[in-house]
């Protein structure tokens, strides 16, 4: 049985939660003061951006395109502005490992001799309580180099190195604006997921990370437009004066991850310029932002099986060619999408495939201009380094690579017809199965599934759940002409469930729930992990 602690503050600060290991240390008042303030400051803002995000939805669902914005014309032709100059350990990024802040994947992920580490506490964690604070001092223990981990075979992990700047340099990945957390309320209000993850990292690290020779740099997810930007360098700005850290300390590196963003990445660069240190395309998360913004619009935005849609469509290359020309048009960087590929150390033909996939969607991003890329295995590590220094040589970046061949191109990105695949049998199961295991694994606190070889997370869960809702919405046709209906859909469902093996302590029942409502039910919701956390983690 889970014991349940609240703690209230003369403030207004309230906690209530199961108890956690090293909560105090965590949620100092000092620490939660901190919070509380950019709670105060900036909550109703923050319900804005979210109620403007559900107009727009609207709109583009009754038939208005998105398009690259009349109002800000003039940023986008204004060539005198640029980014902030490169910050220390943010000059070579070739390549960046990802993955949540548990004490073993924090090491390796220190140890893995990539050049940064973007520190998950968003798509590839759960956030639940003990997540929450578990991920925070598990970033302070590495910051500090007081970290080790014993597993339970008695194998020993501890980092290599002497330095923090040894090792890669961390990013830390916060949740998105959409996402409450409900164990921290100021005033009765639940705090932003975004305000706790940063504040807590920002107010315990901040100087530290400035004498060691690094700095608080972040990932910013999930924006869909550039006042969403302008909403975090405010909070920036205000975070360091409360703490007196120097203005322009922090930086944050955007992903593009949304439609609507694709539209305002100049604008997005312009309004965090001088805090900005660069864009990454987030693939998978984009397609389930033009899943989400066109499922009711037809035919013409109907994808093919996930494993077909590639980052080779005519709609994802013009988005990612078209970052890349944006950053580095103001000397930012450009980080390229996810290897989520898990090596086998039992199946080397297997490898063999996989890894040269790898080296193929590394070497064109590279060819095309990027700075680095990410992987989610250390394995992959080498496979992409070896591509980038190839490619950049003595060179930390290739940001004077201008791409001034590419044309901003309304149409291109939103050419989702082009894509080629079909829609097969094979595709709608293997998004029932990768979608109920991987929230199943979510309600257990594991954020980061493997599955199939794949290091599944939120947004590979979105796309699955999401093309199933759009096909059967759509009526749309497999390969063999068979409509995709519910009640098929159901028969399905109900057949690879039962294939799917069962343990003690599994959450398989609510997971089946959060699926079917996501992905069967007649509403859509925005993010599945939205009902997961109300209904069954909180």
């Amino acid at each position: 049985m889970v014991t349940t602690t609240e703690t209230r503050t003369d403030s207004g600060i309230a906690i209530n939660g199961p108890e956690v290991a090293r909560q105090d240390e965590i949620l100092t008042p000092d620490a939660l003061a901190f919070v509380a303030a950019l709670h105060r400051a900036f909550a109703p803002r923050r319900q804005e951006i979210l109620q403007r995000r559900q107009e727009r939805r609207v709109k583009i669902a009754n038939g208005c395109d998105p398009r690259f914005l009349p109002e800000t014309a003039d940023v986008r032709e204004d060539f005198s502005w640029s980014v902030a100059t490169l910050a220390p350990g943010l000059e070579d990024r070739r390549v960046e490992i990802t993955g949540p802040c548990d004490r073993k994947m924090t090491i390796n992920a220190l140890n893995s001799g990539a050049k940064c580490w973007m520190a998950d506490l968003e798509d590839s964690s759960t956030p639940n309580w003990h997540n929450v604070i578990d991920s925070q001092a598990n970033l302070r223990d590495a910051i500090e180099r007081r970290i080790d981990f014993t597993s339970e075979q008695g194998k020993e992990y501890r980092l290599k190195g002497e330095t923090l700047t040894d090792l890669p340099t961390i990013i830390v990945r916060p949740r998105g604006w959409h996402l409450a957390e409900l164990h921290v309320r100021v005033d009765g209000v639940p705090v932003a997921g975004s305000l706790v993850d940063f504040g807590l990292y920002f107010f315990h690290n901040a100087h530290r990370l400035i004498e060691l020779g690094r700095g608080p740099y972040f990932y910013l997810p999930k924006l869909e437009s550039h006042l969403e930007a302008r909403l975090w360098n405010d909070v920036f700005v205000m975070a360091q004066d409360l703490l007196g850290v120097p203005q322009g300390t922090i930086r944050a590196t955007v992903l593009i991850e949304t439609i609507t963003a694709a539209f305002e990445m100049e604008e997005i660069l312009y309004e965090l310029r001088r805090h900005s240190s660069g864009l990454n395309a987030g693939r998978w998360d984009y397609i389930f932002s033009v899943i989400k913004n066109f499922r009711q619009r037809g035919p013409r935005f109907v994808l093919p099986d996930r494993d077909q849609v590639t980052m080779t469509a005519p709609f994802m290359r013009a988005y990612t060619e078209l970052l890349v020309r944006t950053c580095h048009r103001r000397s930012a960087s450009a980080i390229g999408g996810m290897a989520a590929f898990i090596p086998s150390r039992k199946d080397a033909e297997a490898n063999a495939v996989a890894l040269e996939k790898v080296r193929a969607d590394k070497s064109r991003e590279a060819d095309d201009g990027f700075d680095g890329s990410w992987v989610a295995h250390p394995d992959l590590v080498p496979v992409a380094m070896a591509v980038f220094d190839e490619t950049l040589g003595g060179l930390p970046n290739q940001i004077d690579k201008q791409r001034e061949d590419v044309v901003p191109d309304a149409a291109a990105l939103l050419d989702v017809a082009s894509t080629p695949g079909a829609i097969t049998e094979g595709g709608i199961r293997k998004n029932l199965e990768v979608g109920v295991r991987y929230i199943e694994s979510w309600l257990r606190g594991i954020g980061a599934a493997a599955i199939n070889n794949l290091m599944e997370d939120a947004a590979t869960a979105e796309i699955s759940r999401s093309q199933i809702w759009q096909w059967i919405n759509a009526e749309a046709k497999t390969d063999e002409g068979r409509t995709v209906t519910r009640p098929w859909v159901e028969e399905l469902l109900k057949d690879e469930f039962a294939k799917m093996q069962r343990f003690e302590g599994d959450r398989f029942d609510d997971a089946l729930a959060v699926f079917t409502e996501c992905a069967l039910g007649e509403d859509y919701p925005t993010f599945l992990t939205l009902p997961a956390y109300t209904r069954f983690l909180v």
